[in-house]
């Protein structure tokens, strides 16, 4: 261990690195539960959706121990699965392994922008409002979600939506599942997202919620999970809306990672030698993704929570790595959690990812345009691609307009031009 990750240079030890581990896995672990329910929406069911986001964490958490030694947790992202079902697969009408093959294609991309000063380039070519405005749309988007996946938004011919009835007790025991999970994280208790979906499944068991009559504890079933392990389809690799995919993917990879990474390996850790290894080690992982069966990866921002707890180097990463993959045992209990346990939490996610809207400068009209379609465009436009081209167009747009065009950089004039051939291209 000392060889491995210089655990005395880090000023750890093995007992600190492997609560760390174990905090970052009760933090985390949820995410295997609701990624395989978001995927799920993409037509597949969802054992061996479970099945691939365990194996894409634990390969995830392996390869940024080893190749960066950092503490971080690697897992299917919150929002990239939303892009990757929702937009990619429902909207743009991939299928989901024509999916598959862009999540492998924009991890090539991403490994080569992560292994050369692209990075760079492209992280200060485009405006930091840009990016949280993407950020906050897509939390918008996640919160629409959990609201529908709880009963509480339903559809309305009239109205295209409206209030769920508040006389339904799934409705009714949604409601109070979003209380608890509200009160847990609002007191800051370790592991309450864990807390919340475990007390909410027993509940929806002995109310009659769940059938749990034919549950028995099995290994996990890997026929299942046949059908989405390599079985990638680039048939689609010369077309607009693969490449519009891929292109979207790419980005949205870039920025969420290096934004993650910013504020863990620089913000907590302070080792910001190590930010371009972990990048790499992201980078690789996405491709695996592809492959796997499951939507890109990223640092999780459960990650920090194993940080504060004292993790340093890459030792947290594989002990969270390993109860992933153990957690492949119960998979029958995790396939018992209904929807309505699992939309608080992403309420709760949606919530989180709001909070960049004070550094937007709404004042300036140029900024405030662009800012303000991409943040209401991805929710209304089910879209999440299509917020974020009518953002980048009217953005160039609107400081041509305001005679600001040194504020323009010549890859935000790339970005538009396709943005603007894909609208063309897509509706000829």
């Amino acid at each position: 261990m000392e060889k491995l990750f210089k655990l005395k240079e880090h000023k750890t030890n093995f007992k600190t690195e492997l609560i760390a581990g174990l905090t970052s896995f009760f933090a985390a672990v949820y995410i295997i539960v609701v990624n395989a329910s978001i995927l799920s929406d993409g037509g597949i069911s969802q054992e061996p959706l479970i099945i691939s986001t365990v194996l894409a964490s634990f390969i995830g958490c392996l390869l940024v121990a080893f190749i960066s030694n950092t503490p971080l947790i690697i897992m299917p992202g919150m929002g990239i699965n939303a892009l990757f079902t929702y937009t990619i697969v429902l909207s743009m009408g991939l299928s989901f392994y024509e999916a598959l093959a862009s999540v492998v294609i924009s991890g090539v991309l991403f490994l080569i922008i992560a292994y050369t000063p692209l990075a760079k380039i492209l992280n200060s070519s485009i405006p930091n409002s840009l990016k949280e405005s993407i950020t906050i749309g897509i939390g918008l988007f996640i919160t629409f979600l959990g609201f529908q996946k709880g009963g509480l938004i339903i559809s309305d011919p009239t109205t295209i939506v409206k209030l769920g009835s508040l006389s339904d007790t799934k409705v009714l025991f949604f409601i109070a599942m979003l209380l608890i999970t509200l009160f847990l994280f609002s007191r800051n208790i370790t592991g309450s997202f864990l807390i919340s979906i475990t007390l909410g499944t027993i509940v929806s068991v002995l109310l009659g919620f769940v059938d749990i009559s034919t549950l028995e504890f099995s290994l996990p079933n890997f026929n299942s999970y046949k059908s989405i392990f390599f079985s990638l389809d680039f048939s689609g690799l010369m077309t607009i809306p693969f490449w519009i995919a891929t292109f979207s993917l790419t980005l949205v990879l870039v920025f969420e990672n290096i934004g993650l990474l910013h504020g863990q390996v620089i913000g907590l850790l302070n080792t910001p030698k190590k930010q371009n290894k972990a990048l790499n080690a992201i980078a690789i992982s996405t491709i695996t993704c592809g492959f796997l069966g499951t939507s890109p990866t990223v640092s999780t921002v459960e990650g920090a929570a194993g940080i504060t707890a004292g993790g340093k180097t890459g030792l947290t990463s594989i002990v969270s790595g390993v109860l992933f993959l153990l957690s492949l045992f119960f998979i029958p209990f995790i396939k018992l959690i209904p929807n309505e346990v699992i939309a608080p939490i992403l309420i709760v996610i949606g919530c989180l990812m709001i909070q960049g809207i004070t550094k937007i400068d709404f004042s300036d009209f140029s900024e405030a345009i662009p800012n303000f379609l991409i943040i209401i465009l991805i929710p209304l436009t089910f879209s999440i691609v299509d917020g974020i081209a009518f953002g980048f167009m009217s953005y160039t747009l609107m400081k041509l307009f305001t005679k600001k065009q040194k504020e323009i950089s010549i890859p935000m004039y790339i970005i538009s031009i396709i943005f603007l051939l894909y609208f063309l291209l897509h509706n000829i």
